[in-house]
């Protein structure tokens, strides 16, 4: 059997740092240092060196923190899903309709969240076609951020300027058209997603 080398004792890229997550969650919780280490039953300047990886904490002061903390131990190392969704400019999920003169550009991520909101570019002339359409979203707001845009649900015709705004159920059948001359820039929010 080898010696290991030095290199092979280096912790692994994935390796998790207990001080630095520690302090993360004690953050996400909106605790101070004194509150927590009050609630764990260790010193403020013991957490302190904790978190700064001065100190290396015995099994049980991680338990008393994780505890503070509402968690287990092994909860201590799961990765959360991040507070904030980013979806960059560049990465966003963009759908082009050459023949109706509209693209959309998916200002949210996936379909697992509550909401949904789509950035639509629509044409002079452009917009979902003459064929109605419904979906499964409870409702739906349309913004008008520039252009003009004449928009029907149901048996109601609605002319909107930049700036106006309807909400209506996704359920019944809907559809616009950009009825102005400059491209019309248009949100869509849907809760729950369904587009």
């Amino acid at each position: 059997m080898t010696a290991p080398t030095t290199s092979s004792l280096a912790p692994a890229s994935t390796e998790l740092q207990l001080g630095p997550r520690i302090r993360t969650l004690r953050q996400a919780r909106g605790y101070t240092l004194r509150e927590l280490a009050a609630r764990a039953g260790v010193t403020e300047s013991f957490l302190s060196q904790v978190e700064r990886e001065v100190t290396s904490p015995s099994i049980a002061s991680v338990q008393r923190i994780a505890r503070a903390l509402d968690l287990a131990i092994a909860e201590l190392f799961v990765e959360e899903a991040p507070l904030g969704r980013v979806v960059r400019r560049e990465e966003r999920r963009r759908i082009a309709y050459p023949g109706l003169g509209a693209v959309d550009e998916f200002l949210t991520s996936g379909l697992d969240g509550r909401l949904q909101v789509i950035l639509s570019t629509i044409e002079p002339g452009g917009g979902t076609g003459d064929e109605p359409y419904a979906h499964d979203s409870d409702e739906e707001v349309v913004i008008v951020l520039e252009g003009r845009l004449e928009l029907w649900v149901g048996d109601e015709r609605h002319v909107l300027e930049a700036g106006d705004s309807v909400t209506y159920s996704s359920r019944l059948k809907h559809g616009n058209r950009n009825i102005g001359e400059t491209t019309a820039f248009v949100l869509f929010c849907l809760t729950p997603p369904s587009f």
